[in-house]
Order: C-alpha cells, then sequence, then structure tokens
C-alpha cells in the first residue's frame, strides 16, 4: 500500500460519520431513480404483453342494437384487423352480507371454445359449456372480496328479471386491469363486478338474438385510428351508436397509462431533487475537509508528489464516498422495488408483475453521482493548487475582519465570552455561514414539501367527499327515467331528500382539442351534490351554458364565454354549440355541469333522470337498502362512506404510495445535511476546541461555542427552508397530480410546524452526537498537527 493510500484509507476512518451521511443522501437519490424507472419499465412491459396475449382490443364500439350482418360491414373498413360482436349489459347482484344490491357488468363469452378478443385468464375453474344458460364466471377480484369460489350459486337481477347462476369459474382480463362502478373513479373489488356467461343465454335474456350491443375491434400495422374511428361510427349511426373511442379512452388502460406517465414525471423530476442537494452538501463536505488539510498538501508536495498525484488522491476520496452512496442506492432502490409490488398488484389486477432493473437508471445514477463528487472536489482544490508548498505549508493568513466594522458593539459587551465567539464566527464567516444555512434549508425543503404534499392528499378526500358530495348514497338507474322516479325514492322511508341527476356521455371539442367524457345535469340549487367554483363556494348552475372543470377548460384551452361544442353521443346524438358559463374547482377527474332543464332541453327529452343523490335518517340505512333492492329501475346504489374508505385505499397504493417512501427519505435527507454541518463545523474547530479546553473552559462552554453557531445557523436556515420548500411543493405536486386526480398544494399550518420540528429535532440529535465526541476527543491529539 502507497503512503497516500495509507492516508486515504485513514482520511475516510476519521469522516466516516460525514461520509454515512453523504452516502444516505446520495444513496436515496439514486434509489428513488432505480425505483420509479423500475416500476416505468415493469407496468409497461407487463401491460403489452399482457394485452397481447389476451387479445386485448384497440377500438371499442358501442351500439344501441345492431344486426350480426353488420360485422363484416366493420371488417371491411381498411386498417381494420379483427372484428368480433359481443353483448354487454348492466346487473345487480344479491349477496346476502351486503344490505344494499351490488352492480355488475354482464359481457358474453364465445362458445366456440376458439381463441378471441379480450380473452379472460381464468384463475380458477373453467369456462361456460355450450348449451348451459346457467353458468358464469366471475371477476376473481371481486369472487375473493365476497369469499366466491367455483361450485357456489348468487343470484342477479337481469332486465328487471331475477336468476340463480353456477359460478363455474373465476377469470381476470386484460379490459379490467383498473375498472370501477359506472359513474365512479375510484375501485372497489366488493362494490362493482363483472360477470361473463355464454352468449346464447345473455342474448335471451336482453332479447338480443342475431343481434349485438358492442363491437371489438384491432388495427392493421400502420393504420390510422382517426380514421378508423370515424368510418366505425358512420357505419353503425344508424343502430343508435353513441361513439367508438380507442384504447386511449379505455377506462382501464386510462387509468393504468396515467400511472405509468405519473411515475415517469415522478422519476424524471423528483430524483434531481435529492440529487441536487447531495451535490450541495458534498461539495460543502469536500471543499471544507481539503481546506482544513492545506498544510498536509503542501508537505506532500515538499515530499515531491505531483499536482495530479496529490489531487488523484483527493478525487478518490470523494469518488469512494459518492460511488460507495450511488452502489447503496441501487441496492435500496432494488429492495424497495421489490417490496412494493404487492401494492401495484393489489391497485391493479395484473396477473404478475416483475420488478424490472433498467440499466440506464443504474448508469445514471452511479455516474452522476461520480461526476457530481468529482466536480466538486475540483473546485475545491483549485485555489490550494495554485500554492507553493513552502506558502501552502504555513498556515492560512487570519482573515482581515476590518471591513466588517464593529459590529454590534454594545451588545456583545453584555455577552459572555462563548456567546461572544459563537457571534464573531457568524458575522467573520459569513459564506460559511451561508453554505451552512443554504444546506439545512435545502434538507427542510424536502421534509417541508412532503408533508405539504401528504396535506394535499387529504385536502383532496375531504372536498370531494365532505364538500362537493354531502349525499349518503348515489343511485343509477338502469336507464334514464321520468322525474316521478324521483318522487317514488322520497317516499321511501328513511330518505329525507333526493336530488336529481343526469348523466349524458358526450364529446367536448374546441377545435382540434376534444375530450371523450359527461355533461352531469343537476339542479341549479343543488346541496346534495355540488358544483364549486375556485374559492370553494357553490356554483349556481345557469339556464344557459355549461361549468367545465379547472382541468377539463384548461385541456381545451377555453375560459368563461368560450364557444364549446357539445357531441352528445346517446339519445337524440345532436351536435351543439354552447358558451362556458363557469370555471368549478375539481381534484378528482374532469367533469363538466350544466343546469339538468337546459341539458335535456339539449337532449329533446324533457323531465328525465338518469339517477339521484339521497340522504338518509339516522337508523334508517337498512330499511331504505332493502327498499332499493326491490326497486327493478335501480342499477347501482354507490355508498359515500364506501366510497371514502375506498378513496383512502387508493390514494395509499400505487404512486400515492411512493410518497410515503419519499417523505421518510426526505427525513433521512435532512438528518444528513445537518448533521454533516455539525461534523464538519467540530472538525474545522477541532484545534480551536482543544485550545479552548487547555485554556480552562469547561466541556460545557467549548460545547456551546460549536452547538450555539449549530443553533443559530438551524434558526437562520428555517425561513429559508419555508421559501424553497413552498416552491418545490409545487414541482413534486405536479409529478403526483394526473389527468385523473390533482394533488392542490395545501400551505398548512401542521405541515410548516411538523418541518420545523423535524430540523429541530435533527439538529439536537446531532448536537448531542457532537457532545458526545466531544467528551471522547484526545486534547493533546487534537492539538497536534495530522500526518
Amino acid at each position: 500500500m502507497s503512503p497516500l493510500h495509507a492516508k486515504l484509507a485513514r482520511d475516510l476512518w476519521r469522516i466516516k460519520g460525514q461520509a454515512l451521511a453523504i452516502m444516505l443522501v446520495i444513496g436515496i437519490g439514486v434509489a428513488l431513480q432505480v425505483m420509479m424507472t423500475g416500476f416505468v419499465a415493469s407496468l409497461s412491459q407487463t401491460r403489452d404483453a399482457y394485452y397481447e396475449r389476451h387479445q386485448f382490443a384497440q377500438i371499442f364500439a358501442p351500439v344501441a342494437r345492431a344486426p350480426e350482418y353488420v360485422v363484416n360491414q366493420l371488417r371491411e373498413i381498411p386498417g381494420v384487423g379483427a372484428v368480433q360482436s359481443r353483448i354487454s349489459g348492466m346487473a345487480l347482484i344479491d349477496i346476502p352480507t351486503r344490505d344494499i344490491p351490488v352492480s355488475a357488468q354482464i359481457l358474453s363469452l364465445p362458445t366456440h371454445g376458439m381463441r378471441h378478443l379480450n380473452e379472460i385468464r381464468l384463475t380458477a375453474g373453467r369456462k361456460p359449456e355450450a348449451g348451459k344458460s346457467a353458468e358464469i364466471v366471475l371477476l376473481d377480484s371481486f369472487a375473493t372480496a365476497h369469499n366466491i369460489v367455483p361450485g357456489d350459486q348468487i343470484k342477479v337481477t337481469l332486465n328487471g328479471a331475477r336468476r340463480t347462476f353456477d359460478v363455474v369459474g373465476t377469470a381476470q382480463s386484460p379490459e379490467f386491469i383498473y375498472y370501477a362502478a359506472p359513474g365512479e373513479m375510484i375501485p372497489d373489488d366488493a362494490r362493482f363486478g363483472v360477470i361473463w356467461i355464454g352468449r346464447p343465454a345473455l342474448a335471451a335474456a336482453l332479447d338480443l338474438e342475431g343481434a349485438f350491443n358492442e363491437a371489438l375491434l384491432t388495427l392493421l400495422r400502420g393504420a390510422v385510428e382517426e380514421a378508423v374511428l370515424e368510418e366505425v361510427d358512420r357505419v353503425l349511426a344508424p343502430y343508435g351508436a353513441p361513439g367508438a373511442y380507442g384504447l386511449d379512452d379505455h377506462p382501464s388502460d386510462r387509468f393504468l397509462s396515467e400511472e405509468i406517465a405519473g411515475l415517469e414525471i415522478s422519476a424524471t423530476n423528483v430524483p434531481p431533487v435529492f440529487m441536487l442537494v447531495a451535490a450541495f452538501l458534498l461539495y460543502i463536505v469536500t471543499s471544507r475537509t481539503i481546506q482544513s488539510e492545506r498544510e498536509e498538501i503542501g508537505l506532500m508536495k515538499a515530499f515531491g508528489y505531483t499536482d495530479r498525484e496529490v489531487s488523484g488522491h483527493y478525487v478518490q476520496l470523494v469518488v469512494i464516498i459518492a460511488l460507495a452512496g450511488a452502489l447503496f442506492g441501487c441496492l435500496l432502490g432494488v429492495v424497495l422495488g421489490r417490496i412494493t409490488v404487492p401494492v401495484y398488484t393489489t391497485y391493479y389486477k395484473l396477473p404478475f408483475l416483475l420488478f424490472r432493473l433498467e440499466l440506464s437508471s443504474f448508469t445514471s445514477g452511479i455516474l452522476t453521482s461520480v461526476f457530481v463528487a468529482t466536480l466538486g472536489g475540483a473546485f475545491a482544490l483549485r485555489r490550494v493548487f495554485k500554492l507553493m508548498p513552502a506558502e501552502a505549508m504555513r498556515p492560512a493568513a487570519p482573515p482581515d475582519f476590518s471591513k466588517a466594522g464593529n459590529v454590534g458593539s454594545n451588545m456583545m459587551r453584555l455577552l459572555d465570552q462563548p456567546s461572544r465567539m459563537v457571534v464573531r464566527r457568524l458575522f467573520r464567516q459569513p459564506w460559511r455561514m451561508l453554505g451552512a444555512v443554504a444546506g439545512i434549508g435545502a434538507g427542510m425543503a424536502l421534509s417541508l414539501s412532503m408533508l405539504i404534499i401528504y396535506e394535499g392528499f387529504d385536502t383532496v378526500l375531504d372536498r370531494t367527499f365532505n364538500v362537493i358530495d354531502r349525499s349518503d348514497a348515489a343511485v343509477s338507474f338502469t336507464h334514464s327515467a321520468p322525474i316521478k322516479t324521483l318522487l317514488e325514492l322520497e317516499r321511501l322511508p328513511g330518505v329525507t331528500q333526493a336530488e336529481p341527476v343526469r348523466n349524458v356521455a358526450v364529446v367536448l371539442r374546441n377545435g382540434r382539442r376534444s375530450h371523450a367524457g359527461a355533461v352531469t345535469g343537476l339542479s341549479p340549487d343543488a346541496e346534495l351534490y355540488r358544483a364549486l367554483d375556485t374559492n370553494v363556494a357553490p356554483i349556481r348552475l345557469p339556464d344557459k351554458g355549461i361549468v367545465l372543470s379547472k382541468p377539463l377548460a384548461n385541456l381545451l384551452q377555453v375560459g368563461i364565454g368560450d364557444p364549446v361544442l357539445v357531441d352528445i353521443r346517446e339519445g337524440s346524438q345532436l351536435a351543439v354549440t354552447t358558451r362556458v358559463a363557469g370555471i368549478a374547482e375539481s381534484l378528482i377527474g374532469s367533469p363538466a355541469y350544466m343546469d339538468l332543464a337546459a341539458l335535456n332541453r339539449l337532449m329533446t327529452e324533457p323531465q328525465r333522470v338518469s339517477g339521484a343523490y339521497i340522504a338518509i335518517k339516522d337508523g334508517a340505512e337498512a330499511q331504505v337498502y332493502a327498499a332499493l333492492k326491490d326497486m327493478p329501475i335501480v342499477a347501482g346504489v354507490s355508498l359515500r362512506r364506501e366510497a371514502v374508505q375506498a378513496f383512502e385505499e387508493v390514494m395509499n397504493q400505487g404512486a400515492g404510495f411512493s410518497r410515503f417512501v419519499m417523505g421518510f427519505m426526505a427525513f433521512a435527507i435532512t438528518f444528513g445535511i445537518i448533521y454533516n454541518v455539525a461534523r464538519v463545523a467540530q472538525d474545522e474547530r477541532a484545534r480551536d476546541l482543544a485550545s479552548l479546553r487547555v485554556m480552562g473552559f469547561f466541556r460545557g462552554e467549548t460545547a456551546f461555542v460549536l452547538l450555539g453557531e449549530l443553533g443559530v445557523v438551524t434558526l437562520v436556515a428555517l425561513p429559508l427552508g419555508v421559501f424553497l420548500g413552498s416552491g418545490l411543493t409545487n414541482l413534486i405536486a405536479a409529478g403526483f397530480s394526473t389527468d385523473l386526480y390533482q394533488i392542490p398544494v395545501v400551505y398548512a399550518p401542521k405541515a410548516y410546524g411538523i418541518a420545523v420540528a423535524v430540523v429541530v429535532g435533527a439538529a439536537m440529535a446531532s448536537g448531542w452526537l457532537v457532545w458526545r465526541d466531544l467528551g471522547r476527543s484526545d486534547i493533546t491529539l487534537a492539538l497536534k498537527t495530522r500526518e
């Protein structure tokens, strides 16, 4: 081992505390990058393989009722590959353990036994046999939620008739990776199911023999999807088609794609923030370490070591720290990724999910860490290497404080000697103190931003289910019904209030910008479910015009007073132009609202509703649910309390779960930064502190000189951390937000209080560690020159 290598080993052991803290900061940044990019690759590749293996359709074309021969016309459209018709409907499942009916989508299965589009993946049992109309297959997650296994029987209300079916199998499907009840965005395995049944049996139940109400299509390579969609709509228009849509607008694929897009944004925006903090901290530590070894550098040069050899020695020091941190981060990212896999397989109904490692994330993380370390060391070394050996071996000239003036002379007289020493150092070395302030402020910014994000998630929950939706339950009908149906709900014992709602499928257009969704018709003075403005105040829906949510208005690039084309995709299927009458606040989805009467006028169907929001008297829930079960027109009932519980589960899984990982890492980085600041200051002043002990200062007075400096720096860093954290939060919130839900930036006092407590707690813990080391230090050794 060469002398420089021996010195390198001693230096690493001497600064092991700081080195470990820097490794932690670097490792966390690299771990986030490895974990997030790994999940982007894992979800993308798993989705694509699942779609291909089960021949997932690329175009979905619902229709009211079309004869089977129309399928041949669809096959003749240029660019179309395979075409398959099927029958789809809605049903109610009677679950004995639940008071309310459970809505379900029921789909036909081909009985020919050959491969087909949207093929299901059996998880247990078998498919229904041809000629046995009472056999069905249930969605696996729904069956698991209700402990239903092959061989059980369930009662299903289909087209107004209640029948008993035999469950012969359970299955998964690429069509239901993410699924929710109609009109909802939050999935709940227990509240919505999917049933597959032989096509002849479903055709007979829905009176669709020789016809279909949905077509599935795939595209040939190079086909233009928009052109194919236009032709499909043209062919199906005479049969009451609301409009075909591509895979991007399929609810399941859209949610999964949004998750992947959100992870991509987070992987792009969030890890660099942690890496920048690590780079700044590494620069501070390495520069101060090198500056403190000015005399050793001069001594090495005097013994004949060249500038290249000496610089290589210090570059090795920082590269080893950075490389070790990067390798630790790679390992941590893999471990976190594998631990998080079950979260995604629970949230998204994928048959498998293998955490895939992206070589690029390992390479970029390691190279970035080494580059930052080398750059920081180079900046720190450049001034020292300008010195001749004889000059470098002499202590640096004392700094000139004459220009600082006699700052606070009267105040200084009131302070004791240790306090004056603290104040002098703060004022006489302002740039060094500002560096420490910036480091601690950056650490607090990370912690504060994550705490504000936590508040944002809580705000989404509260505003959606306590401010916008104040009902006890939402009732959906099998079809649009006369408004007198609302009177039947109001007359149910236990129902205290019922408000009408109508949801109409539309495509909103502004030039080339469009959005396929729905318009919600509400009463102008609705109380149970309301549209809110940007000030979270109720909006009175006007008798003309449409109110768009802020995300939808931004998507269409329209404002109040701008025209919007409303292309109605059901009923009359008219295309009318109306104007934006208001902008509503929405944190989930991209809703659009209209006055119910105005919407019915557009539909040329006055006095119609598709559901209702109801309020129920305390203690009367079971009675109301039992009555709703016996109403044939009821397609489903959604309880607000169950929706809240489902939303909380969703927000704590998937991309939402990563906020807890990032929050833990932010707190760890905050401690690492503050600990480094304390240890660097201790190393810099080791000789001064030892001199104070020799001069007769007690251990507490000596520690006060060091810890007092840390305390002042920490207090000064708090407002800087608040400022930086407020700006950083917007960047991280954008990474978590998607087109389906938006995470608001909520500057809650609790978040600031906890962030301050985290910083102060980290400072106290670091101070205790430094206090402990001061008691163990050898005064005689500290007064000697190293090497």
